[in-house]
């Protein structure tokens, strides 16, 4: 009797690849085993402690990095120093911009963090020789494309209650997506970073939140331990459509 069986393409993959988050739904599931066994021969994970950055702004790329755990806060600095929050990143997006030599923005760990580096020149490479991997990338960089429009939206046109309560959307619904309709999460940032997302003043972010919090959209535990019973009902507080 025959007994050769086809090898499992993910029985292949490293071990350290196999329950990664980013293997399934980030930019490394668009590779083969052997893609993925020629690219983790390069790559390495890196802890990061919060407030702790990345790279800074105007600094030279060597690395680009998938995000295991944890929020990455990415903020753009004027000439005259003054300093914006302009956007949140989440496990599994990827960090960078390939075949960009110098980085744009400053990226600081919100959170502890778990990163997995690649070195500049082999992920470049495998984008050139990947179709589906250029296709990931090019999908991901859209999706940030779209998300930066509606939170034009959320900071030209909403209330204040509505921007306070689309922030805590999109962290309800990016820090851990599968757990449903109900969520708990910490907030990444602090109030005054907040504040500076929104662009509001620190006192009118507390004085949202306790609002939500009066009418049973949230509790909050701790200042910052943020319990969700209805993210529908959070979705609604926040003005954002049902197919957003």
């Amino acid at each position: 009797m025959d007994t050769y069986r086809k090898p499992q393409p993910e029985a292949e993959a490293p071990v350290v690849c196999r329950s990664c988050e980013a293997r399934h739904g980030g930019l490394c599931s668009a590779l083969t085993a052997s893609q993925l066994i020629e690219l983790n021969k390069h790559s390495f994970r890196k802890q990061i402690g919060c407030g702790n950055e990345v790279i800074g702004q105007g600094e030279s790329v060597g690395t680009y990095s998938n995000i295991l755990k944890g929020v990455i806060k990415l903020s753009k600095m004027m000439a005259d120093g003054r300093q914006q929050i302009v956007g949140l990143q989440f496990a599994p997006d990827f960090l960078g911009r390939p075949f960009q030599s110098e980085s744009t923005m400053t990226a600081e760990a919100a959170t502890d963090m778990e990163i997995c580096c690649f070195p500049r020149n082999v992920v470049d490479r495998m984008l050139n020789e990947v179709p589906e991997f250029e296709r990931r990338l090019h999908s991901q960089s859209l999706k940030e494309l779209d998300e930066a429009r509606d939170w034009m939206l959320t900071l030209g046109r909403k209330t204040a209650q509505e921007k306070v309560a689309s922030f805590l959307y999109l962290i309800a619904t990016h820090i851990d997506p599968e757990e449903g309709d109900q969520q708990n999460f910490d907030l990444p940032l602090s109030r005054a970073d907040i504040a500076d997302f929104l662009g509001l003043t620190i006192e009118t972010v507390s004085r949202q939140m306790t609002k939500l919090r009066k009418e049973g959209v949230i509790t909050i535990e701790n200042n910052r331990h943020v319990s969700v019973s209805r993210l529908e009902q959070l979705r609604q507080a926040a003005g954002i459509d049902s197919d957003w």
